[in-house]
């Protein structure tokens, strides 16, 4: 399956149209302009396509909601929908709680970090840095946005890359902004240490990752 190309607003609208509490869905896949007036959801907070104005809203069913938050997840963390399915049968192999195992892989994407650590402004901007081998592992080139970070592991920016354009207003931004409490900053380094895996406390992610586990256990 190739990756979605299109308005990526309409992927937030639609989420937003389908919420039952008539809460604004965010899935900020366009970094700051989603905390703007611009945001298209602030704009319209409607379904994208035809205008149904006027016409009865249909009741979702169990399934459906099951379907949407699994379809809001994927969307969330940018994967592919075979690498969904494929992160949610390792969590399955893992003792424990499925749902919470599950969003612990996908937050530890080396991708999910970098944006977590604001080095980039979205998570597609970050899995774009991270294909063009700016990122390092403990020391060594890693240019796959999936590689999974462990505790202890120290992510850097290579030498170069921190004097592009991109990356000076990217640590600009960042300096004004915390990241999560399972990672470390240095500021002066410009370094990064995963200190812990996130419990779900920390994954500020909003879905409710026990209905993708009931639609996978169907």
């Amino acid at each position: 399956m190739s990756r979605y190309n299109g308005p990526v607003c309409r992927l937030c609208r639609r989420e937003t149209a389908a919420s039952k509490t008539g809460e604004k869905i965010k899935l900020f896949l366009k970094g700051d302009r989603c905390l703007s007036r611009k945001c298209a959801v602030e704009r319209r907070g409607t379904a994208p396509g035809q205008k149904t104005a006027g016409k009865q809203r249909t009741k979702i069913s169990e399934y459906g909601r099951q379907l949407r938050e699994k379809q809001k997840m994927r969307r969330y963390y940018g994967v592919h929908e075979t690498q969904f399915e494929n992160y949610f049968n390792e969590a399955a192999r893992v003792p424990g709680q499925t749902g919470r195992t599950f969003l612990q892989l996908l937050e530890r994407r080396l991708d999910n970090v970098v944006y977590r650590l604001n080095l980039a402004t979205s998570r597609a901007q970050a899995r774009q840095l991270v294909t063009h081998r700016h990122f390092r592992v403990n020391g060594r080139l890693c240019n796959i946005p999936s590689y999974t970070v462990k505790p202890g592991d120290v992510i850097s920016i290579g030498e170069r890359s921190l004097k592009s354009p991109v990356f000076v207003s990217n640590l600009e931004l960042a300096s004004g902004r915390r990241p999560p409490d399972w990672l470390e900053w240095n500021e002066q380094e410009k370094t990064a240490k995963v200190l812990q895996i996130p419990s779900r406390e920390q994954i500020d992610t909003p879905v409710d990752e026990q209905l993708i586990v009931e639609f996978y256990s169907r």
